[in-house]
This record gives structure tokens, sequence and C-alpha cells, in this order.
């Protein structure tokens, strides 16, 4: 591998090209070992977010649920993994395809070797494939929160192989293939605002709506509890916080400066973010909060991603400021559409989303894109090029729509399907999914055995028939005792 002067990759076969012939050439002299070291430490920091969400889904959850939302999100990385050399990769990244979708040429990871990936021709297609795996892997894994509490795990593992074939990787290849439609048409994404954020956080919404209300939810006041464990929030955002200088300094593709300029604006928009949701919380309740300022690092670090390799240092204290109040406030939109979005991952994820995607239209900036050596683009408002702002918003509302329409229709058509019901019965979700749908608990030093009332299952199934339903359960009686 070179260290010095790169030979440039021209097609090795004489044919229609395989990926290289490793057997007769050396196909590490098109690329530079700093750039790989630099892609394969960013695709371990972005597998080890997986876990962070779900320890952080975990914390804010109830005691009775935590130990399924760990196993969904490892869960997303093993279903997506297969998913993803069977055909995802092929669907998103092809160097053929449509404006829409790519083909199956790589199908199976075939051709898949040392070509120049659609993404750089720093890079090749092995690397890149892995690297944006772990993309495709945590996006599901986001989204499958809303089934915190009241979701079967069965439909769960389905609906992320369906999901992330139908939904993620159309999107995927229309915002990062030279051959999407929005790739074409200027929209400017780093690192994942629509692909990952916007399309988790519609999707989560999608299926808060389809799988109803928990037992015992109120429109008014939701379902009042206490994140059961604040460690885990805690250990769950330090996991996604290191994890996201490989996420977002990563997709420079290459160990440069654009690279290290995505990684500062990264934590100090996380910084700035935490800061103001904790003073947002603070106004109302004169206590600082953990939780808060861990939202709020999330909020920060959400709104930066699309906007991580296009905007200085200083517009990433604007992302976290106006990341974390747009977020905070959104959290109340639950009560609003009267959707249970247990975890706010419609608020952190879509709205935040939606938040950096449009303040990229305004603080892109032509020299930071350029700190690469190579990319060249038009810039935001920043560099008087107005008509960004619209290329924004129209990448916004169609990553919007269609995720939430289409994680409708895969649910809608999934909960036919004998064996994929979605949601647990009344029996499970009073006794939690740990103990319901695994059998396994997250603590084990205790021995918690509740006994359903005929009330609290009556209160539990009509819940189950229809969102509209806002009646208050009274809490499962619990006999706590010594583990055996």
């Amino acid at each position: 591998m070179s260290a010095g002067p790169l030979t440039v990759y021209n097609g090795t076969t004489g044919v229609a090209d395989t990926g290289g012939d490793s057997l007769t050439e050396d196909l590490n002299i098109y690329y530079s070992s700093g750039d790989f070291a630099w892609i394969i430490t960013s695709t371990a920091l972005v597998l080890l977010m997986i876990p962070g969400v779900g320890f952080f889904y975990s914390g804010l959850a109830r005691r009775k649920s935590a130990l399924a939302l760990i196993w969904l999100s490892m869960m997303s990385i093993a279903v997506v993994s297969f998913q993803w050399f069977f055909w995802g990769y092929s669907l998103a990244f092809s160097h053929t395809g449509s404006s829409f979708i790519g083909d199956l040429s790589n199908f199976g990871l075939m051709k898949t070797l040392g070509q120049p990936s659609v993404g750089s021709t720093k890079v090749p297609d092995l690397l890149f494939c892995i690297f944006q795996g772990m993309f495709a892997a945590i996006t599901p894994a986001l989204a499958i929160g809303a089934a915190a509490d009241r979701g079967r795990m069965l439909p769960c593992i389905v609906f992320i192989f369906i999901w992330a074939t139908i939904v993620y990787d159309p999107i995927a290849y229309w915002t990062w293939n030279p051959n999407g439609w929005s790739f074409k048409l200027g929209g400017l994404d780093f690192a994942g605002g629509t692909p990952v954020h916007i399309s988790s956080g519609a999707a989560a919404l999608a299926y808060s709506l389809m799988l109803g209300r928990r037992s015992g939810y109120n429109k008014v006041r939701g379902l009042p509890y206490r994140p059961h464990n604040v460690t885990h929030v805690v250990l769950g955002t330090v996991f996604l916080w290191v994890g996201w200088f490989g996420f977002n300094g990563g997709s420079a593709l290459a160990a440069n400066l654009r690279a290290v300029m995505a990684c500062l604006v990264t934590n100090l928009a996380a910084s700035v973010g935490g800061i103001t949701w904790c003073l947002l919380d603070y106004r109302l309740e004169k206590k600082w909060s953990t939780v808060g300022f861990c939202s709020g690092a999330i909020a920060g670090l959400v709104a930066i991603t699309p906007a991580s390799g296009f905007v200085p240092a200083w517009a990433a204290v604007i992302y976290g400021v106006v990341g974390g109040i747009v977020c905070n406030f959104a959290t109340k939109l639950k009560f609003v559409l009267g959707i249970d979005d247990a975890l706010d991952i419609f608020a952190e994820h879509c709205v935040g989303g939606i938040v950096g995607n449009l303040l990229t239209g305004l603080f892109a900036a032509d020299y930071i894109a350029h700190l690469d050596g190579s990319t060249t683009i038009s810039g935001g408002w920043l560099n008087h090029n107005y008509i960004q702002l619209a290329y924004q918003l129209a990448d916004c509302v169609a990553g919007f729509s269609y995720s939430f329409g289409m994680t409708c229709i895969i649910l809608f058509l999934m909960n036919l399907v004998p064996g994929l019901s979605l949601r647990a019965s009344a029996e499970e979700e009073e006794l939690g999914l740990d103990d319901g749908q695994l059998g396994e608990f997250a603590y084990d030093y205790v021995e918690l055995a509740r006994t359903p009332s005929e009330h609290n299952l009556a209160e539990s199934h009509s819940s189950h028939t229809s969102i509209k339903d806002g009646k208050t359960a009274p809490a499962p009686t619990e006999k706590v005792t010594a583990a055996v």
C-alpha cells in the first residue's frame, strides 16, 4: 500500500470491471495506507455507536423492557450486516442504476474488491462497503426504539431487514450515489441527515402510530415515569459521542483536513447542544438534568451530521443552540399528534435532521468542502447560493414522506401475516418485554413477580385497539424478593 504518490486506477481487466485481479497485480498501490487506517478506525467507531443506542434507549425506558432495547440494537447489527452483504450494498452504492435505486450488479458483494467506490476514488469498494454498512446498521437501530414496552421481537427483526431494503437503501442511494436524484440536484448531506436521521425518526413515528399507545398512556400527561437507569443513558451517550467522530469524520473518506474539521464541529455542536438543553430544563425545574444534557448532546450531534464537512467551526455553535432548542420543544409534538413516541426518537432524530439539513443550506461554505483538496461545491447562503436552501428542503420532504409512508405500509402488511402481529399481548406488556419476549432480565439481583389484575388487562386490551384511547391503567402490583 502506497505512502507516497498513488497510481491511478484504470480498470485492470480490459473488459467490464470486476473489481480488480489481485492475482496479477497489487491492488493496494492505488490507495493510501493512511486513508485505509482512518476509514477502518471510523468503521469500528460507528459500530460502537450501535450498542450505544441500545444503552441510551434502555436507560430512558422502564426497567421491565431495558434488556429488550439493548437486544434489538445488537440484532440490528447482525440482520443488516447480512442484508448489506446480500443486496443492500448493491442497491445503495452500485456503480450503475436509476435515479432512485441501484441495481444488483454487486449482489452478494460480487465484483466488490479494489475498484474505486462511488463515494471516493481514494477508497475502494471493499472498504467503502464495510464503512457504509455500519451506517445501514445503525439507522434501523435508531428507529426500532419505537417498539419500547409493547413491540414483539420477531416482527422487529423482520421489519429491520425489510425496512433496510425498501427504505434505507433507496434514500442512501439518492443522497450519496452520484446517480441519485438528490445528489444530481445538488443536495448537501455529508454524513446522513436524511438517510440516517430523518428516515429513522420518520420510521419511529410510523411504528409508534401503528403499534398504538402503551397501556396507561394519557393523551395529556403521557405515561409519567422516570428513566430507570440514568447511568445507562450517560454510557450510551459516551458511546455515541465518541463514535460520532468516526461517523462524521470518517465520511470525509480520507485522512485529511476536512476530516479534522468534521470532528471539530461534531464535538462543538454536541457540547453546545448539551448545555442548551440543560439550561432549558433548568428554567423549568431549577435543577440540573443529566438526562437533559445527554439529550441535548445527541440533538447537537444529529443537527451537525449533514453539515459536518461543509461548515466552519463558528457555525457549529449555531447548530448546537438551534438543534438543542428545537428538539427540546419538539418533544411536545407527540402530545399534539396523539402518538406515543416513547423515547422521543422523532423529536431527536427526524426534527434534528431537518434542522441540520436546512441550516446547511445557509452555512455551507465552499472553502470548508475544499479542505480535502478536491471537493467543489457552490455553498449555501454564505456563498450567496440562495437556491441551496430549496434543495435541502426538497431532500427533507422527500426523505420524511418516503420513510413515513413506506414504513406504515410495511407494518400494515406485516401485521396481516400470521405470526408477525406487531404488538405484544396485554400480559406481556404488563410483565415487560424482558420477561414476556426474552425470558431474561437486565437485572437479576431481584426477582419481580407481577400478578396482572383483570382490570389492568382490560385496560391494556382497550388501548391496543385504538390509538385514540387514553385511559390510565392502574399500576401493576409487584412482589419483590431476593434472587435465588
